[in-house]
């Protein structure tokens, strides 16, 4: 079944705006679809300097396998613009973002194929697609999720990342006689996800004895207080210099002694050289493929119990998916009902992930990802687009 292993379309497009001082400059930006078997292509829009087509490609297929196994009607894309947002300003960002919703207006759509932020974006950037978007074709709110709530997004939708960990944790720890209250955290990422993971697992008694960020890292063994380091975080942009904890070598962070890590920042940061070391009984991995292949054996064979990406850091696209429902209807939701349904998502979602794993005797990343494959290959058959 070939047609599920490689990407529908990738579209490139040259986006030339002119600067604030009067220059011309030019972005190269595109959109790669990888299924629509079961719904709408869905996946983030990113803006970076090094906005690279082969990993854009690795994660438009995995957006097709994690709406698949979070059962929701989507199939996977992705795409960007190869820029240094810190670079322009305000007025550059949009005029850029309005010159890629004009060349990829007819690729996109409510019913074809829906955007959302990534690094580098946000809810104002996604604001300027809709606006852009609803030129050419009336008024589209569900086009895109991860918008400003003003313009239909979902209450909630901060938060659903990291919302979607805690409940993916809490589904794992229960599997083993276990609760979030008597298990010690080390939390790589202190941004949107890792931020709000640890927020709510605090509030929900786990103790956090260490967590990382582009500024630094610090542990404290008899937890630290969250909500004085968020606080911190908020007004210093950035850890470092919290004085509740400890400094450490970010490097070692992964490596501290704890019942569950979450690597919730950057990919392939659990790889051979420190797979040995870790100590963790738990990986919740709320980053996308934080853990290499080598790591992942070495792990296994240590008897490290892994959630995959796939199904740890899906909250997100499940309360965009919320967003996109609420938007068809014209009825929204409150934070209450997003979240029950968030949890009522993340928790069958790991129970049929583990039916697989019982079915197939097999890991929890090769039960996700046989499961997200043999729905998209059902949705495929079924639809008559392979023999």
């Amino acid at each position: 079944m070939d047609s599920i292993k490689t990407e529908q379309r990738i579209a490139p497009v040259e986006c030339t705006i002119p600067k604030d001082d009067g220059t011309l400059a030019s972005f190269v930006g595109f959109r790669v679809q990888h299924d629509n078997a079961r719904g709408p292509m869905k996946g983030g829009i990113r803006y970076h300097p090094e906005v690279d087509p082969d990993e854009v490609n690795a994660l438009a297929q995995l957006m097709t396998w994690k709406t698949a196994v979070a059962n929701i009607p989507y199939g996977g894309a992705k795409g960007g613009i190869g820029c240094d947002p810190g670079e322009l300003s305000i007025s550059e960002l949009e005029r850029l973002t309005r010159v890629f919703t004009q060349k990829i207006h007819d690729l996109i759509g409510v019913h074809t194929d829906v955007p959302a932020p990534d690094m580098g974006t946000n809810p104002q950037t996604m604001a300027w697609i809709l606006d852009e978007y609803s030129k050419f074709h009336g008024y589209s709110p569900a086009v895109v999720t991860g918008k400003p709530v003003d313009l239909g997004g979902s209450l909630g939708r901060d938060a659903a990342t990291g919302r979607g960990v805690l409940f993916a944790t809490q589904a794992l720890l229960a599997e083993y006689g276990k609760s979030i209250s008597d298990q010690r955290f080390v939390i790589q990422g202190f941004g949107n996800v890792g931020s709000w993971a640890a927020q709510l697992i605090s509030e929900n008694g786990g103790k956090i004895v260490a967590v990382s960020d582009i500024t630094g890292a610090l542990k404290n063994s008899k937890g630290l207080d969250i909500q004085r380091l968020l606080k911190h975080s908020q007004e210093n942009r950035g850890i470092k210099g919290f004085d509740g904890g400890d400094p450490v070598d970010p490097n070692s962070l992964l490596v501290e002694d704890c019942d569950v890590l979450i690597p919730a920042a950057l990919g392939g940061v659990i790889n051979r050289e420190n797979a040995n070391e870790i100590k963790a009984k738990f990986i919740i991995e709320a980053a996308n493929h934080p853990t290499d292949p080598e790591a992942d054996e070495i792990l296994s064979k240590k008897g490290v119990i892994i959630l995959p990406d796939i199904l740890a850091n899906s909250g997100g696209v499940t309360v965009s998916y919320f967003e996109w429902v609420q938007n068809i209807q014209g009825f929204m939701w409150d934070e209450e009902k997003v979240n029950n349904e968030l949890k009522t998502y993340m928790t069958k979602g790991f129970k049929n992930v583990k039916e697989m794993c019982k079915t197939h005797n097999c890991d929890l990343r090769m039960g996700a990802f046989t499961l997200g494959v043999n729905r998209v290959a059902r949705a495929t058959v079924l639809r008559g687009w392979e023999a």
